[in-house]
């Protein structure tokens, strides 16, 4: 069966035309009908009529007349049939070329249809797999429209899109869908890149069984309109994605549409606010005139960015970051507003307390190094255009570091919170109080008339700490500051001048023993600058070797015999020479360089007793000084185990000697490690012994076995009638306690003569012997024998002091 239109034509007839032809072929036409044949009568002869004889037609006339009537109408009735046959092929004539003129108008329709619609027409024949594609389009971008045409025996359709265009080939062909209706990538014949087409047809012709041989329609890229629908649907799932509170609303800023997030932000859904107006949102933070001039300056601009405060449905007011801008939907139609809303209270809150972080102290909340400096700027300022002092105060925590290592690091902050507010109590709140780090705080005192004002204030923080400071827990503890002064303009013009010079003079005031005030002066900058060098060498004294003990022996006044010495540490230097104790073991603690350096006194004594055990005196002791920090470090008890156990000393003979200060103010906590040093069989003792803040209840708990009275009280025993009896007072409670009593510093025949008469048991001072080394003090201690002095009987020492 060929394929093609059956068209009728006027008259009856019809013609087959391809469709392929349809726009370029007119279709075949009749052509003009054959002459009737003359019909002559069987018998007669046939008349001719010799063409070109014009003689032959002049006579027509006579030959009519010759004419019988019957020959006469058969010659009217042929002509009027030919007449009539000639006024049929005129009319048939004329309908055909009216047909093939609105064929031709039909053809032009059509390629329009396809040229404005972007559509190709397409036909499929099932047998022979054959697609058949036509097309129009303008070539050159000229008004000429050209009819292209393709015929592929290979579709490339994409491998990803053929199942589901042969699924609903498929369906259509059983009758299930009228249409056949299928969105999927072929492969351009142009630039062979995939495009994407939406094809639509129906099956156009079957065979005479009824199976579908034909099928035909149109298909239309579609590319860019799935690309569009493609960034619209990424546009949708971005919009509701998004952290950020996105609504739309109208000319009178009602709602039109919301995304999730907005319900997130304000709690109100989408069904609940559309149609509503934006006013819902307003907080009473901000006075409605705001809202009316930020909405007339949105209409007027077109767009409107700032922050505001916003109510969330349950009343919460919020602070937002807001973007508002007009947006045209659709030509000819009032724009919409799209409003991006930011909430940004924790953002701000976070700020806030980054911008806190960075000028204060979170621990004690005052100012910090950063906004100390600010204000002390500022101070200078003020002070150089009135003719006004600056006195910066500059403190640190005595012994702060033992305290904290000894309570923990929570009371430790407790106390750190205390005093800051009685630094603060004490100067006034007009005053700034900063805290620098650590225990170090440094007060800002403006306007002063005269110098010794700062004196007077640092005098009065003093006193102010010889309260106990009273913890959370209720608990007390006593601490002191030592505090360096600096002045403008007299110390320097800045304010990293005046703090670096309060500081040099704070250190000043820890050397001149602390618990007091110094005034910044330039001499101490060399001193400043020594005890930087003396710091920088101590890290190289264990590996160099300079560091070595000298010995102090100890009398037993009832048996007139040494019983044992104290090892004291020195250091000489060979950069900077004999450097005293008093300076470097402070920047020992202060560095942690005592832990090392006493593990290496401890058991350089435990040696050297060792030595002279061997050489006989199996009964004398010895004392080493232990920095709290070695005592605080958890392995400090193996440490002295270990010493003991590599000497082969007995236990009983080694004496740790801890300051009261650091005892008393660590009780709780060192009082295990105590125990278990003691349970051993070393002796413990109170070194300094009535300087510090002694609590008797927690002397009598602590495993004590010796006190050593300090040698302030030793000093004027005899012209100081309180120090007299502040020693024979010691001496009493120490024996009512069990434990030994030692009196340190003693000078004088007077001293010694006293301290028989009140049963002192030891003493040690420069009487009997200054600190020696090892040999000399062997010596001494193998030759030494009882002066007069110190066997004299004790009825004609002399009588009580007043108030004993």
């Amino acid at each position: 069966m060929s394929r093609g239109v059956r068209i009728a034509r006027p008259g009856g007839e019809s013609a087959v035309y391809p469709v392929n032809s349809l726009l370029n072929a007119a279709p075949p036409i009749v052509t003009t009908h054959e002459k009737p044949e003359r019909r002559v009568q069987p018998g007669q002869d046939t008349p001719t009529l010799p063409a070109g004889d014009t003689h032959a037609r002049g006579r027509g006339s006579d030959a009519l007349d010759m004419m019988n009537p019957e020959s006469l109408f058969l010659l009217v009735l042929a002509g009027s049939f030919a007449a009539l046959l000639a006024f049929v092929l005129r009319r048939r004539i004329s309908a055909e070329r009216q047909y093939v003129q609105d064929l031709k108008e039909r053809e032009e329709r059509l390629k329009l249809a396809l040229w404005a619609s972007a559509e190709q027409y397409w036909d499929y024949d099932l047998r022979t797999r054959t697609l058949n594609r036509m097309w129009v389009d303008t070539p050159n971008a000229g008004l000429e429209l050209r009819v292209a045409r393709l015929t592929e025996t290979r579709h490339e359709i994409h491998p990803d899109d053929m199942p589901q265009v042969e699924q609903k080939l498929r369906q259509h062909l059983r009758g299930e869908t009228e249409l056949y209706l299928s969105e999927h990538r072929v492969l351009s014949p142009t630039d062979k890149q995939w495009i994407w087409v939406r094809a639509r047809g129906r099956v156009v012709e079957r065979d005479d069984r009824g199976r579908a041989t034909r099928v035909s329609g149109t298909s239309r890229n579609i590319t860019n309109v799935r690309q569009a629908e493609r960034e619209r649907r990424i546009a949708i799932a971005v919009l509701r994605s998004m952290n950020e509170s996105v609504s739309v609303f109208d000319r009178d800023f009602n709602f039109v549409s919301v995304n999730p997030a907005f319900t997130r932000t304000t709690g109100y859904t989408e069904a609940e606010v559309l149609g509503l107006n934006a006013s819902i949102l307003d907080s009473s933070q901000h006075e409605p005139t705001f809202y009316l001039r930020m909405r007339h300056k949105l209409i007027a601009d077109g767009h409107w960015a700032g922050e505001m405060w916003e109510r969330r449905k349950n009343g919460q007011e919020f602070l937002c970051s807001i973007q508002c801008v007009a947006a045209q939907v659709a030509h000819g139609e009032p724009p919409v507003y799209v409003a991006v809303i930011n909430d940004i209270t924790l953002q701000k809150r976070a700020e806030q307390e980054l911008r806190y972080l960075a000028n204060f102290d979170t621990l004690t909340n005052l100012p910090n190094r950063a906004l100390l400096s600010e204000r002390l700027s500022r101070a200078i300022v003020r002070a150089r255009r009135q003719n006004h002092r600056i006195a910066v105060l500059f403190l640190d925590l005595d012994r702060f570091k033992d305290i904290n290592d000894s309570l923990g690091h929570t009371a430790g902050d407790r106390i750190l919170r205390a005093a800051a507010m009685r630094l603060q109590d004490t100067v006034g709140e007009h005053q700034t109080v900063a805290r620098l780090g650590g225990d170090e705080f440094t007060v800002v005192l403006e306007t002063l008339n005269d110098p010794s004002d700062a004196d007077r204030i640092a005098r009065e923080v003093i006193m102010a700490f010889e309260a106990p400071l009273v913890l959370d827990d209720r608990q007390e503890v006593v601490i002191s500051p030592s505090i360096g002064i600096s002045l403008y303009p007299d110390h320097g013009q800045v304010p990293t001048e005046l703090l670096k010079q309060a500081d040099t003079a704070m250190y000043q005031a820890k050397a001149a023993g602390r618990r007091t005030f110094v005034r910044y002066d330039d001499s101490m900058e060399i001193a400043n600058r020594r005890r930087a060098q003396i710091s920088s060498a101590l890290h190289k004294v264990l590996e160099r070797g300079e560091l070595h003990l000298v010995y102090q022996p100890r009398l037993a006044l009832a048996r007139q015999r040494i019983v044992g010495v104290e090892a004291l540490l020195r250091w000489n230097s060979e950069e900077y020479g004999e450097i005293p104790p008093v300076q470097f073991i402070p920047l020992a603690e202060e560095s942690g360089l005592i832990l090392e350096i006493g593990e290496w006194v401890l058991r350089e004594a435990c040696v050297t007793l060792q030595h002279w055990h061997r050489l006989g005196l199996t009964e004398l002791t010895m004392a080493v000084n232990v920095s709290v920090l070695q005592l605080l470090r958890g392995d400090f008890i193996d440490v002295v185990r270990r010493v003991l156990a590599d000497t082969g000393i007995p236990p009983t003979c080694l004496e740790l000697e801890l300051t009261e200060s650091v005892l008393m103010a660590n009780a709780e906590q060192t009082a295990a490690k105590l125990a278990a040093i003691r349970e051993m069989g070393v002796c413990l003792a109170i070194d300094d012994f009535g300087t510090g803040y002694s609590s008797l209840a927690y002397l009598k708990r602590l495993p004590i076995t010796t006190l050593k009275i300090d040698k302030a009280f030793i000093n004027d025993l005899s012209q100081n009638p309180d120090d007299a009896s502040i020693t024979t007072t010691v001496i009493t409670m120490a024996h009512s306690l069990g434990l030994n009593v030692v009196a340190e510093g003693v000078e004088s025949e007077s001293q010694v003569r006293f301290l028989g008469h009140y049963r002192c048991d030891e003493i040690q001072g420069h009487w009997l012997s200054r600190p020696i080394e090892a040999p000399h003090c062997l010596e001494f201690i193998r030759n030494w024998a009882p002066t007069a002095a110190a066997s004299m009987p004790q009825t004609a020492l002399p009588p009580n002091p007043p108030g004993a």
